[in-house]
């Protein structure tokens, strides 16, 4: 009868879990639910509040939900056009800026990783010296100036082409590509950038993913470098700038030049707050369409770039 009673236990075991085990799935999946509602909320209330009439959301107790639903805001930010070409702008450097500064940190870092590269040790410490030591803004706004940057597009660029993280992240991925591989293609006759296009490269694409979804926020997001060096230049513009000063004219009076006197007179009508999760709005979309095309790629190579030297 023992015996009978053991091997129902055994089978019970085998086709079900213990009440221990259910406990221990049902507070991990509460923690993971908590952690999903604390992500995601905050931007499901900016949408909520960017959505919701502007004077209904200054009485506030808005939470995911609009409580009077209306374009308005978003209409009267876009109404100012120079916030199409600074969509432009933005567009185009982020783009320029994403495949020009993915294409030289993977170089380089192909370069010192390179066993038969003498001079891998004095680059790799130039470049770690550079993560540390900075002139400072004047002595860069100077030497933009001297370079013959300032109002031009290259000067989204060129400062930022090189980056010394990036370089070794990329590095970092690539020494743990076995050598032998490089070996074998020189011996089927393929030269260093033959082996850096169709060896390296494509097995690097989680390492890639990773610094181009960094290069990409990066140049997005930037605005001040159009604030110290096209800042007078209407056609060099970027969106950032542009919805800069959309907020700066919620918050502050006229009395400035026509354009911002423009922008003061359209969005007069809606709360600064209302602007402000608009705007938000407006930056983050475009990055997170873009995110999970690179999510997997992305989640590998922050994991194996981590635990490389």
């Amino acid at each position: 009868m023992e015996r009978g009673n053991v091997s129902v236990g055994k089978t019970a075991l085998a086709h079900g879990k213990s009440w221990s085990d259910r406990i221990f799935d049902a507070l991990v999946f509460i923690i993971v639910l908590l952690v999903v509602v604390i992500t995601i909320y905050p931007f499901l209330n900016v949408l909520a509040i960017s959505l919701n009439d502007s004077i209904d959301s200054v009485r506030g107790g808005i939470t995911i939900f609009p409580r009077h639903f209306t374009w308005d805001n978003y209409i009267k930010i876009f109404t100012f056009s120079g916030l199409i070409t600074g969509f432009k702008i933005s567009a185009l450097r982020t783009i320029a800026g994403t495949l020009l500064g993915l294409f030289s940190a993977s170089m380089l870092a192909f370069t010192i990783s390179r066993e038969d590269f003498q001079g891998r040790k004095f680059v790799s410490t130039f470049l770690a010296l550079t993560m540390y030591v900075s002139g400072g803004l004047i002595p860069t706004y100077i030497l933009m100036k001297d370079l013959g940057l300032m109002n031009t597009f290259a000067v989204y660029i060129l400062p930022g082409i090189v980056s010394a993280f990036n370089v070794f992240v990329i590095r970092s991925f690539i020494d743990g590509i076995p050598y032998a591989l490089q070996e074998s293609a020189k011996l089927d006759g393929a030269n260093d950038f033959t082996i850096y296009w169709r060896v390296i490269l494509p097995l690097a694409k989680p390492a890639l993913a990773t610094i181009s979804l960094f290069l990409a926020v990066g140049q997005w997001n930037a605005w001040f470098d159009t604030y110290l060096y096209n800042g007078s230049s209407e056609s060099l513009t970027t969106l950032q700038y542009e919805l800069m000063k959309v907020l700066q004219s919620t918050t502050a009076g006229s009395g400035g030049d026509y354009r911002t006197n423009l922008v003061t007179s359209t969005v007069n009508q809606v709360s600064p707050e209302s602007i402000k999760m608009a705007i938000t709005i407006i930056v983050t979309v475009p990055i997170l369409l873009v995110y999970p095309f690179l999510q997997k790629y992305f989640v590998k190579g922050m994991t194996l770039g981590a635990v490389k030297s």
